[in-house]
């Protein structure tokens, strides 16, 4: 009985220790978790940003509906004159030649050697007829387990490039977890907290 004395007291407290980490964790400790903004980017307003189509990695099952949710984010912070959502830049994407080499050309150097054409950075705002825009990363976009509990997870990292010079402004990373016992949160609203903190921190 001694035994089960000490060993009751010991699983409250190590689901209270759980429950704090994942209070810490929604709220996000007050920031997000990596943000780095390049001294230029005070000095930078653009009047209209565009967002590429959002990189998924293997969660095809957020394909187009994370697009829409950062498009959206952005456009509700009413910052910027114009916002050319990432189903826009898709489309003429797929339905220009020039656009989609200009485009695609652009993101397979950011993603293989980490590089910021300039370049081609300044032809696609000219193509689309923005100053900026944002590179996503799609990182995790699933259910799964801290401990025992369990929560929806979506993680991502996001680039602001300006579209003239093609510097990276902002680099930033965070995640957003949402705790459930029975009932399974939308992933999509999880992600809509997620890009509202993490666009909340973005230069404008």
């Amino acid at each position: 009985m001694a035994y089960l004395d000490r060993v009751e007291p010991l699983k409250i407290m190590r689901r209270y220790v759980v429950t704090v980490f994942l209070v810490l964790l929604i709220s996000g400790c007050g920031g997000i978790r990596y943000s780095e903004i390049a001294p230029e980017a005070k000095d930078f307003h653009p009047r209209n940003i565009g967002v590429l189509p959002v990189d998924v990695g293997t969660y095809e099952d957020a394909r187009g509906v994370i697009d829409l949710v950062v498009s959206d984010v952005l456009t509700d912070k009413g910052w910027f004159t114009g916002v050319v959502a990432a189903d826009t830049m898709k489309k003429q994407i797929l339905s220009s030649e020039d656009a989609g080499k200009v485009t695609l050309d652009y993101i397979s150097k950011l993603k293989t050697v980490s590089y910021s054409d300039p370049a081609l950075s300044k032809r696609i705002g000219e193509l689309f007829n923005i100053d900026a825009f944002l590179a996503v990363d799609l990182l995790y976009w699933n259910y799964t387990k801290v401990e025992d509990d369990k929560v929806a997870k979506v993680e991502a990292g996001i680039k602001m490039i300006n579209a003239n010079t093609g510097q990276i402004l902002w680099n930033a990373h965070h995640f957003e977890v949402e705790a459930y016992r029975f009932m399974k949160p939308q992933l999509s609203a999880v992600a809509r907290k997620l890009m509202k903190k993490m666009i909340g921190e973005m230069p404008h």
